[in-house]
């Protein structure tokens, strides 16, 4: 843990003596010992008694912390196939049947969380400069493209890429997308384009929507929107106008921003609801953490990659920033947001907390928001995503894969476990831009409260 100039000063519990105050004895005190007063010692630099570490933290110090995790994650994620019978490593393409199957790890590479690992580690590595980040989301997604040509031809039946070659949902087919696309621009020895466009055919037009064009789902209860969605297919939609610099994919992208927001977002809140069901006369609003955290992270994927002059631009600008406005003021003293943000009997998530902390710090590295405002918040949202990174890189407090519900007990119940993958990705991704902007910014500690030092 780094400590700051302050918490080496004055420690919790120790008694703090200071020659020149030294007045000799107070009144009602036991001899031989001086009590602290307002007259013999600065009150105001003694140490709170934070539940998280508190202070400047250098950039070495986040990395060590993310580093913990790539390292675990390399070692519990292999890229290679296997007999699902007698788990026998197979190679040779002409020995691939339909017994032939992922070796399997701690967490799946074919995941939509993955598609957020793979896309942090990208970014990791560019920032950071850092090699291994990179080469970890190249290796594997290498491995999947080499293999896609071979196993497509098993189409009609189920395979080892079953969900890559027929996407049921946009779970299937988005954040592995989104990933996808960035791998092929950093340099990848590898095809993966066939993979995009499956992907892209099945979210442009297979995946079911609302009468006005609305991404939605038949679950739990029939035209149904998901907050998650908004991530599940938005990154992968203006990615692919990146990729392709097609004007129809970045304005599909802002028109389902729009459409979400007209009937999720909570403008007197600044939050978003979790689920929005067309037949229903009310709409019970349930303000979950991570939910809220894909459509933050979906308007930073968006703004990182839209033209400039696109039209759209100010009314994305103008969501993310009243989204972390109505976010702030929710954090808790610990640094951590609540499982339910507006419900502070519920407990403190991970995941969440770790989008929001790079979220932040982005829009603060990327000049969207105010730094001096925002920097304090997000450094202290890192100091306690970094207490959740155990001694083997596994990230603790991260509520597990969530569905709909409409009652809080659901929301307040669910399970937290360190093999819930939606942590991973966030971790490295958060860490990754407070990197940047330690290294793009100073840090000062005045009358003991941690301030971004102005140039």
């Amino acid at each position: 843990m780094i400590m700051d100039f302050s918490q080496m000063f004055l420690k919790k519990g120790v008694t703090i003596a200071i020659s020149f105050m030294l007045l000799g004895p107070v009144y009602g005190q036991t001899p031989g010992k001086t009590e602290i007063t307002d007259t013999n010692t600065p009150l105001h630099l003694l140490q709170p008694d934070y539940p998280v570490p508190y202070g400047i933290v250098n950039k070495e110090d986040v990395k060590v912390v993310i580093d913990r995790v790539r390292d675990y994650l390399a070692d519990v994620t292999p890229a290679s196939l296997v007999d699902k019978i007698s788990l026998d490593e197979i190679k040779d393409p002409k020995n691939f049947n339909h017994n032939t199957q992922l070796k399997q790890g701690d967490f799946r590479l074919l995941s939509y969380e993955w598609g957020v690992t793979y896309s942090a580690m990208l970014e990791a590595g560019e920032i950071t400069g850092d090699k291994k980040y990179t080469d970890y989301t190249k290796d594997r997604v290498k491995f999947i493209a080499d293999l896609y040509p071979h196993f497509r031809t098993m189409k009609e039946q189920k395979n080892a890429l079953h969900s890559i070659l027929h996407p049921g949902a946009l779970d299937d087919a988005g954040a592995l997308c989104a990933a996808f696309i960035k791998t092929e621009r950093a340099g990848v020895d590898a095809d993966v384009r066939p993979i995009v466009d499956n992907f892209m055919n099945y979210i442009m037009t297979k995946e079911y929507r609302l009468e006005d064009g609305t991404l939605a789902r038949n679950r739990p209860l029939k035209n149904t929107i998901w907050l998650d969605d908004l991530y599940m297919s938005v990154p992968a939609i203006v990615q692919m106008g990146k990729l392709t610099g097609e004007q129809k994919y970045y304005d599909e992208a802002v028109r389902q921003i729009e459409l979400f927001s007209q009937r999720m977002f909570n403008k007197d809140k600044g939050l978003y609801m979790h689920g929005w069901v067309e037949d229903m006369d009310v709409h019970p609003e349930f303000h979950w953490a991570r939910a809220n955290g894909w459509a933050l992270l979906t308007k930073i994927e968006v703004l990182s990659a839209l033209p400039e002059n696109h039209p759209g631009r100010e009314v994305v600008m103008d969501l993310l920033k009243k989204h972390i406005r109505g976010l702030a003021p929710l954090q808790s003293g610990a640094g951590f947001w609540h499982q339910l943000l507006d419900k502070n009997d519920s407990y403190l998530e991970t995941s969440a907390t770790a989008i929001y902390a790079y979220c932040i710090a982005k829009a603060i590295n990327e000049g969207w928001i105010d730094d001096l405002a925002h920097a304090p918040m997000v450094m202290l949202a890192w100091h306690a995503v970094s207490t959740m990174v155990n001694e083997r890189g596994q990230v603790e407090g991260t509520c597990v894969g969530t569905g709909m519900g409409f009652d809080p007990a659901f929301y307040y119940h669910r399970p937290v476990n360190k093999f819930a993958a939606h942590g991973y990705g966030p971790v490295i991704a958060a860490g990754a831009e407070i990197y940047r902007l330690i290294q793009n910014n100073e840090f000062e500690i005045n009358d003991s409260s941690l301030q971004l030092l102005k140039q």
